[in-house]
């Protein structure tokens, strides 16, 4: 350990090493019970691996609201962490690193979260022990990291239920619904690339972590700076029980609630391709479409559930090449539309055949918008919203998602709410609609039907059609607390039988949306800045923009520049936003641009909006203008983030 000291302090005093990096990697050895930790750190040393060291110890992984993200799998990897090696070609041991994800900040998070469970429980008054909700996707470390949170869990008496395998993530935010669990954990980084991993926190509700129990949990979680920990008792353990085959079933079973035309269904013949990317949608997504009737078909190299994604270089349905096998086999076998889902199937992505027989891709405004409006008009079609209580039905969106959801619920006279972004904010809508419902009409609310809930909605509170985000993000229900990629491809796959039934192909129901109400288009760009520089840079340029935010972009003049980390604001409902790191800020000629650090990627991302009026008599030269116009914002933001950081 001296000998340790010695070089990391030689390193800083030379200017090798941060200051805060010395400091984090004694801090870990002093708490840490990683067999390889020492090892691992003193190889790194001999090799004058700085920038690996800086990379893995400049800050301790803060838990945040979302819970935990960051490199399970170090950019350089030791021979420590190889060891025997691991399932599909991964090291044996973690990344050792107090801004990696590993057992000593995995242990953090889930003793934290209990200490922070108990302690809600006894200012309730309720004497029992905890129920926690474990899952995880099919990532580097996510099963090993399950069982782990489990064995902590039960050894500091809580009650586990631990799915058997890998699952989708809305699966365990339904389960903590379903068993009235106190909270869950999904070990996973969801689209990440594969070196990364995850540890996603919710509560008892079935969403992610919002206050106070945001700051709460975060409190306990970063007090804690020891791996080590005492057992309860035997006789004051948890007990845990596995999650199955009869819970996906409840799930599945939910997820066919969704659907407003059943009938639509019924002549059956579409052919879909769906590939879950080696993740976990195919574990529902195929027998739910294959029940509804539709032909469906995978692609064999990406059904197996791999770490290492293999086959794609990103498993993020946002980006095209990731559908690209799934595109091909569709030209093969003639199928109308492609799905694919991310790793933790929370995100969806579609290509569909376009009028010239090709397969054209969607982004996630089109597939959110299609849905929206499909969903708002049949509603209204069946009787179910009427004139008399448009008012309590609602579509919820994030901020940083296309106004073309906003023109749709004018149309139809329906609420439209932004979020920031996020969707445990579009969740805790969800709880405040439910929380809304007298207590003598609503009972046991998770037990009722789709039916029975909506018509409470519709008469005391809000009732939610829908709600997405432009990342590839839907929900359609209430009874799940998060976005989910199963519910989206049932909607789509009924959005589909709609069009079919209307001799229209998807594309062509979308221009009809523009038509009536003005061509939108987003183009999302980002910055990549990795490791501690990038971290730093990152920060930089964000307070850049509140610190001098632009008068002129690219010819047009600033007309309006909303700060969310500085100024208050309110949403549509009255309810008071917090403060988030994002601006949005708008230009004369009618385009306007987004700018917000990602907060689960080393990045900072731009979202650019433009749009045309209605019934465009060349919509194809709509397009062609609105695009060009958006090409040219984003070389001017580009060319001015570059002046920005000198």
């Amino acid at each position: 350990m001296s000998a340790i000291q010695s070089s990391l302090d030689s390193a800083v005093a030379e200017g090798h090493l941060l200051a805060s990096s010395r400091d984090n990697v004694l801090a870990l050895l002093a708490g840490s019970t990683s067999p390889v930790a020492e090892a691992a750190i003193t190889e790194l040393l001999d090799q004058g691996a700085w920038d690996e060291l800086n990379d893995r110890f400049f800050k301790t992984l803060a838990f945040g609201t979302g819970g935990l993200r960051g490199r399970t799998i170090g950019k350089v990897v030791t021979q420590a962490e190889q060891g025997a090696g691991g399932p599909n070609e991964r090291p044996e041991h973690p990344c050792v690193g107090t801004a990696s994800m590993n057992f000593y900040n995995v242990g953090r998070a889930i003793r934290g979260m209990v200490v922070y469970m108990k302690r809600y429980l006894a200012e309730q008054g309720e004497a029992r022990k905890p129920a926690v909700v474990l899952g995880h996707d099919t990532r580097h470390f996510s099963r090993d990291f399950a069982e782990f949170c489990a064995k902590v869990c039960t050894d500091l008496g809580c009650d586990v239920h631990l799915f058997d395998g890998a699952r989708a993530t809305p699966q365990i935010s339904y389960a903590i619904r379903a068993l009235n669990a106190d909270a869950g954990v999904v070990l996973t980084a969801s689209h990440n690339p594969a070196h990364d991993n995850g540890f996603k926190a919710y509560f008892n509700q079935g969403a992610q972590l919002v206050e106070p129990h945001a700051t709460g949990v975060i409190e306990e979680v970063n007090a804690i700076v020891s791996e080590s920990y005492e057992a309860l008792p035997e006789s004051e353990q948890g007990t845990m029980y596995l999650l199955g085959d009869a819970m996906d079933r409840q799930y599945m079973d939910d997820a066919k609630t969704q659907l407003l035309r059943p009938d639509l269904l019924e002549s059956g013949g579409t052919k879909v391709v769906f590939t879950n990317l080696h993740g976990t949608g195919g574990h529902c997504i195929v027998p739910l479409l294959t029940e509804l009737g539709f032909e469906v078909s995978t692609v064999p190299e990406q059904d197996v559930q791999d770490g290492r994604f293999p086959t794609v270089e990103s498993p993020n349905p946002e980006n095209a090449p990731a559908l690209a096998m799934g595109i091909a086999l569709a030209e093969k076998e003639d199928a109308e539309i492609v799905i694919a889902t991310d790793p933790d199937c929370d995100r969806m992505g579609i290509a569909v055949r376009n009028d010239d027989g090709g397969m054209q891709l969607l982004t996630g405004n089109q597939i959110g918008s299609l849905m929206a409006w499909y969903r708002t008009k049949t509603l209204f079609e069946q009787g179910v919203i009427t004139d008399s209580n448009r008012s309590r039905a609602v579509l919820i969106k994030t901020f940083v998602t296309t106004e073309l959801q906003a023109a749709i619920a004018e149309k139809y006279g329906v609420g439209l709410v932004d979020t920031l972004t996020g969707f445990k904010y579009i969740s805790a809508k969800l709880q405040k609609y439910e929380d809304a419902i007298p207590a003598d009409k609503k009972g046991d609310y998770r037990s009722l039907s789709q039916e029975e809930s909506r018509a409470l909605r519709l008469e005391y509170s809000r009732y939610f059609i829908f709600g997405g985000e432009e990342s590839y993000g839907y929900l359609g229900t209430d009874t799940i607390r998060d976005k989910d990629g199963n519910g989206a491809a049932v909607m789509f796959a009924e959005l589909a039988a709609y069009a079919k039934s209307e001799g229209k192909s998807l594309l062509a129901l979308l221009d009809g949306l523009y038509q009536e109400f003005g061509y939108h288009l987003e183009i999302g760009k980002a910055l990549v800045m990795e490791g501690a520089d990038g971290a730093a840079n990152i920060k930089a340029l964000a307070a850049s923009y509140s610190e001098n935010p632009p008068t002129e972009i690219d010819g047009a003049a600033v007309t309006r520049v909303r700060d969310f980390a500085v100024d208050d604001f309110e949403d549509a409902e009255g309810d008071s936003l917090p403060k988030e790191g994002m601006l949005i800020i708008d230009l004369a000629d009618g385009r306007s641009c987004a700018v917000r650090p990602s907060g689960t990627e080393p990045k900072i991302k731009y979202y650019l909006f433009g749009k045309d009026a209605a019934g465009a008599a060349d919509l194809q030269a709509s397009k062609d203008k609105v695009a060009a116009g958006l090409e040219s914002l984003w070389g001017a933001l580009e060319a001015d983030a570059k002046v920005r950081m000198g």
